[in-house]
C-alpha cells in the first residue's frame, strides 16, 4: 500500500467541507463506535460524495499496490479515499476504531473471518457495488478488502481517530500453511 499523508485543501475537493461538517456532528454526540459508525455511514448515503473528491492522477492508483489519500483528519476522525487497481488486497486485519465506508467507483469484495480456538477461519464474503455503504466497530471485525473486478475501484472511509500519521489497523493475520479461506 502506498500512502499520500496530506491533509487535502477543503476548497479543491467537491463537498469535502460539508462531509466534515456533517460527521463533526456525528462525533459530537456521546455515543458507543458501532452508533457513531451508523450515523456516519447515514451521512455518507444521504450526501454520497462523488469521486471529483480526488484528483485524476489520485483515482489512478498505483501499480505497487492500493493507494490511501488522506483527505482530512482532526482528533475525532479521519477521512481517506483508497484507490484499488484490479487484484489489489489489503492483509487480513482488524482496527482499533470504528469505520464507515462508500463505495464510489467500481466494487469491493470483502472476506470476512472469525477466530475458531486457535485457527482463523473465513465465516463470510461481501461484494460491495458502487453506492454501497457501511458501518463496523470492534471487536469482530477480522477482514480482508479486495478489488476482484476488472476496473479501478474507489472506496471512501471514515475512520474514529486522527490517522494522519498512522493507520487504523490493530493487527495483521495470517492464514496458517496449506489453510485457505473456506
Amino acid at each position: 500500500m502506498t500512502t499520500a499523508p496530506e491533509t487535502a485543501d477543503t476548497q479543491s475537493r467537491p463537498g469535502l467541507a460539508e462531509l466534515i461538517d456533517r460527521i463533526r456532528q456525528c462525533t459530537r454526540r456521546e455515543s458507543d463506535p458501532r452508533t457513531t459508525a451508523r450515523l456516519v455511514a447515514d451521512v455518507l448515503e444521504e450526501l454520497r460524495p462523488s469521486t471529483r473528491l480526488l484528483t485524476a492522477a489520485e483515482r489512478a492508483g498505483s501499480a505497487d499496490g492500493y493507494t490511501r489519500h488522506t483527505l482530512h483528519a482532526e482528533s475525532t476522525f479521519s477521512i481517506s479515499a483508497v484507490v484499488w487497481r484490479p487484484g489489489q488486497l489489503t492483509e487480513i486485519h482488524d482496527h482499533l476504531v470504528w469505520c464507515s465506508f462508500l463505495v464510489l467507483q467500481g466494487a469491493e469484495t470483502e472476506n470476512i473471518f472469525d477466530i475458531d480456538g486457535d485457527r482463523l477461519v473465513q465465516i463470510g464474503q461481501r461484494q460491495r457495488p458502487a453506492g454501497s455503504v457501511s458501518g463496523v466497530a470492534p471487536p469482530d471485525d477480522i477482514h480482508q478488502v479486495h478489488n476482484t473486478g476488472d476496473t479501478v475501484a474507489i472506496t471512501l472511509h471514515v475512520y474514529g481517530a486522527d490517522l494522519s500519521q498512522g493507520t487504523s489497523v490493530r493487527r495483521t493475520y495470517r492464514l496458517r500453511t496449506g489453510e485457505t479461506p473456506s
